[in-house]
């Protein structure tokens, strides 16, 4: 089920928030910093004009021990708005190189985000800390590294979003606005955005230095995220026979092959799949153009700078293979040819079983089917319910809601009516029943499970832009607080929500969201 990292990443809770120090005193550590400036560039933030705290999440501050209230107060915000830095952090930008939309650029980095440090928490789990918008980096490629308030609301609320539907994704602590313009073919208020992550490490971290031959560093980068993010690889290892590299390989393909399974099964479309903007921790990285599926289409685009389709829903799993196979060929000085393609090869198998187990559970099977061929009529069933739904237009996660209350032998007309060829849905329904049928799971447990699965809620980019007009036009936060709440407990029923929980209006077909966003 969807669930796997959101309950992992928050085993500890509450009652881990004590006494604590103030934010900006806390002891930072500052293990990405121990690989030397070769991996970075020293820079100290410029701060936001006239800062005010936006928004802090709670969920993101018990990460870090802390309660939302005890960071409300002025020199939290200066702290997240790039002014007050703990005296033992030495931000630092990122370099990197990545493939942008198929085309190798040698150099790119952050250029918009510092990183700050480390804190690790009660549950000894390390949290790196980034402030997004708090000015140019040597990497900020002649851009003024600010973020603006509606790009940083669409992250914020992502991030927490896909956490709260199970998806690895990195997280986001809190938001500032302020009184400084900046220019995005409009004047648009500067925002900072204060996220978290076990490692912003990526795909192009690497591409950096095979692509300078400095294969010293890539060995030395390897080490590192091996040592601290993979440290099962050096007990496995200790075998000489095993290549600890193939290893990472084959832990970094396995990790993307899951990520782009929860993407696929969900609906959502990154838009930017560039290697740059893919984690070795498979974690959903940097949102812009992201965009949830209303209808199903296995063509749709959310990106409008994507002219060529390159990034549409369909193509994400081939393009996360052809990333990961940019990703091995940084690591051939550490490995052989062989070894890679053999890592590279399971990741087919593993992102299909994968996604189908997902999809499989959308639809209610949670026991293993009895035999290959139940399976593939498994496989079938969900293959042919996507064609019917894209033919008919429906709405992707409505249906499987819709579906999941009503597991009986005639469907209900809010689920039928959804299609235009209800004969042809009629057929597959008693398909559907008869498989059902096969499974000994109690309707009402099977009912419960398919809630968990199955989100009533998901952040469609009109609900984002509702968010973003308020704050803007208005000064008005509070849609983003009421969103936030309800993207981190997506299945729940939030019957004062029920108006988002339908289908979108006609107007939010006219929203277009491209790299700017």
């Amino acid at each position: 089920m969807l669930s796997t990292q959101k309950d992992s990443l928050q085993s500890h809770n509450a009652s881990n928030i004590s006494s604590k120090p103030l934010f900006y005193e806390l002891e930072f550590s500052n293990r990405f910093h121990s690989l030397g400036n070769d991996f970075f560039s020293v820079q100290e933030p410029d701060g936001l004009e006239n800062p005010e705290l936006v928004h802090i999440n709670p969920s993101a501050a018990q990460l870090l021990d802390y309660s939302a209230d005890s960071l409300n107060n002025s020199k939290f915000c200066y702290f997240a708005a790039g002014h007050l830095i703990p005296e033992n952090c030495q931000p630092v930008a990122a370099i990197y190189a990545g493939h942008q939309f198929g085309h190798f650029v040698p150099q790119l980095g952050d250029g918009r985000a510092l990183l700050l440090g480390e804190i690790k928490n009660s549950a000894a789990q390390y949290w790196e800390i980034q402030l997004k918008g708090v000015g140019a980096t040597p990497y900020s490629r002649q851009g003024d590294g600010r973020a603006v308030l509606r790009s940083t609301i669409r992250e914020y609320l992502c991030s927490e979003a896909m956490y709260g539907l199970g998806i690895p994704t990195t997280r986001a602590l809190a938001i500032v606005n302020s009184q400084e313009k900046v220019w995005r073919e409009q004047l648009e208020s500067g925002a900072a955005l204060v996220r978290l992550s076990p490692s912003f490490i990526r795909f192009g971290s690497f591409e950096l230095f095979a692509s300078r031959s400095q294969t010293d560093k890539v060995q030395q980068l390897a080490d590192f995220v091996i040592q601290h993010y993979y440290p099962d690889i050096l007990k496995q290892s200790n075998n000489k026979q095993i290549n600890p590299y193939q290893l990472f390989l084959s832990s970094v393909i396995e990790k993307t092959a899951l990520m782009i399974a929860h993407w696929q099964a969900v609906g959502f479309a990154h838009g930017v799949m560039n290697t740059d903007n893919m984690s070795v921790l498979g974690l959903t990285l940097d949102y812009g153009p992201f965009g949830f599926l209303d209808t199903y289409q296995r063509d749709f685009i959310c990106n409008h700078s994507d002219h060529q389709g390159r990034y549409s829903f369909q193509k994400q799993p081939g393009i996360a293979l052809w990333n990961l196979t940019r990703f091995a060929e940084t690591l051939l000085s550490l490995m052989t040819i062989d070894e890679a393609k053999q890592a590279l090869a399971a990741f087919e198998a593993q992102f299909t079983d994968h996604y189908l187990s997902l999809m499989e559970q959308k639809l209610g099977f949670f026991q293993s089917a009895g035999n290959n061929e139940e399976a593939q009529e498994r496989s079938t069933l969900v293959l042919s319910l996507l064609n019917l739904m894209e033919k008919n237009q429906v709405d992707y996660s409505l249906l499987f809601r819709r579906l999941s209350g009503s597991i009986i032998a005639e469907p209900r007309p809010a689920i039928r009516d959804m299609f235009l060829d209800r004969e042809t849905f009629d057929n597959w329904h008693q398909h559907y029943i008869r498989l059902l049928d096969k499974d000994s799971l109690p309707e009402r447990q099977r009912r419960e499970k398919m809630n968990r699965i199955n989100p009533k809620y998901i952040l469609r980019n009109y609900m984002a832009q509702i968010a973003i007009d308020k704050a803007t036009h208005d000064n008005d936060y509070s849609e983003v607080d009421k969103l936030l709440k309800l993207m981190l407990n997506p299945f729940d029923e939030h019957p004062q929500m029920e108006h988002y929980a339908g289908l979108p209006p006609d107007w939010a077909t006219e929203i277009s969201v491209s790299c700017s966003s």
